[in-house]
């Protein structure tokens, strides 16, 4: 009996070495590039910002420990950019996701064709940010532009430079981005609302409940973990905004809509502070983190509606 059940238990533990080792043979193809693409870099980064690297230099790299990172804490034109990421990562966020969040609702009723309002409604978010930014540098352009030649046929006065008045600048860009990230959300919030039972809205209708009412008590339920965790997510990836803003102000007028992104780079590529701009990116991925932490921990603690 004692060697029939080591037998087993040496089977069993077979079993396992086998079934634990399947798993990772599977999981490696997406680990690699995982750990070669945002790893690696994430690791090197760090190690550069304890460094004076520069672009350009002839003598060697040398180690300085914690300096960038001192330095950085009295560098107030890093700090006026992080207060204007976090200005335009708010500024688009929140009506992002009202005016998402509206649309979903309303391509979730039953109109006619509405296959084609949807498609219609994802076409922003399948253009590039680089095409996004050129269109509406356009539809921004002093002269020929369509918002000031419309403001001009309507007779509100001669417009204006939009993205160089440094009161319309922040403002301007934060429209564009509201326009080319709300499909994302849009399309998150739909997938919602269709994996709402639709027994629940038949029986709050048959209780009288008006649709306020149904909303709040029924929709808004089902529909809040889908909506904490986009909105978490699209706060993130506006922190983290490059491209879009680089093309339509490449960070002006006066440094108005310098995103923190912006900043690394003008320091990396424009003036050569390798070093200097490797700091900068490790003090936003801390921020990053611990937004993200937050966000996990409100969840572990039933923060969310199960």
């Amino acid at each position: 009996m004692a060697a029939t059940a080591t037998a087993r238990s040496d089977t069993a533990r077979d079993h396992r070495y086998r079934r634990d080792h399947g798993a990772w043979f599977l999981v490696l193809p997406a680990l690699v590039p995982i750990l070669v693409l945002s790893v690696g870099p994430l690791l090197y980064g760090i190690a550069l910002s304890l460094t004076d690297a520069q672009s350009g230099r002839t003598q060697a790299t040398t180690w300085t420990g914690t300096l960038n990172f001192r330095d950085l804490l009295h560098d107030t034109l890093f700090w006026d950019s992080f207060r204007i990421g976090l200005v335009w990562a708010f500024g688009v966020t929140v009506p992002q996701f009202v005016l998402a969040l509206g649309l979903a609702l309303l391509l979730n009723q039953n109109l006619r064709l509405r296959w084609l309002a949807r498609a219609l409604a994802i076409i922003p978010w399948a253009m590039p940010e680089v095409v996004v930014g050129i269109m509406w540098r356009l539809v921004y352009h002093p002269d020929a532009g369509v918002l000031n030649e419309t403001i001009r046929d309507l007779g509100l006065g001669d417009g204006r430079d939009w993205l160089t008045g440094l009161a319309t600048a922040l403002p301007a860009v934060i429209v564009v981005g509201v326009w080319s990230g709300m499909p994302q959300t849009t399309v998150a919030l739909l997938a919602g609302l269709q994996n709402t039972p639709q027994e629940l809205h038949e029986a709050a209708a048959l209780d009288g409940a008006g649709a306020w009412r149904r909303f709040r008590t029924v929709t808004w339920p089902a529909l809040r973990p889908v909506a904490l965790a986009i909105t978490a997510l699209q706060f993130i990836w506006n922190f983290n905004s490059f491209a879009l803003v680089y093309v339509l102000t490449s960070g002006g007028p006066g440094g108005r809509t310098r995103l923190p992104m912006l900043f690394a780079y003008e320091e990396a590529f424009r003036y050569g502070q390798f070093g200097y701009a490797a700091a900068m990116g490790c003090v936003m991925v801390a921020v990053i983190s611990v937004m993200l932490a937050l966000y996990l921990v409100g969840r572990l603690k039933g923060g969310e509606p199960r």
